[in-house]
């Protein structure tokens, strides 16, 4: 079961640094609060390009 505070559904995110370690896991959190999430980092290579619906 998945620690889920607070219900972000139909809210948008903006994590910058969201391409790797604490980034990374803010973005995969508020995702799973159900925030539809953008991701901003400077190398996008490795800015995982992630949809879900």
């Amino acid at each position: 079961m998945a620690y889920k505070p607070f219900d972000l559904t139909g809210k948008v995110a903006l994590v910058t640094g969201g391409n790797g370690g604490i980034g990374f896991g803010m973005v995969e959190a508020l995702a799973q609060s159900g925030a539809d999430v953008v991701i901003w980092g400077r190398t996008p290579r490795r800015t995982p390009t992630r949809k879900t619906s």
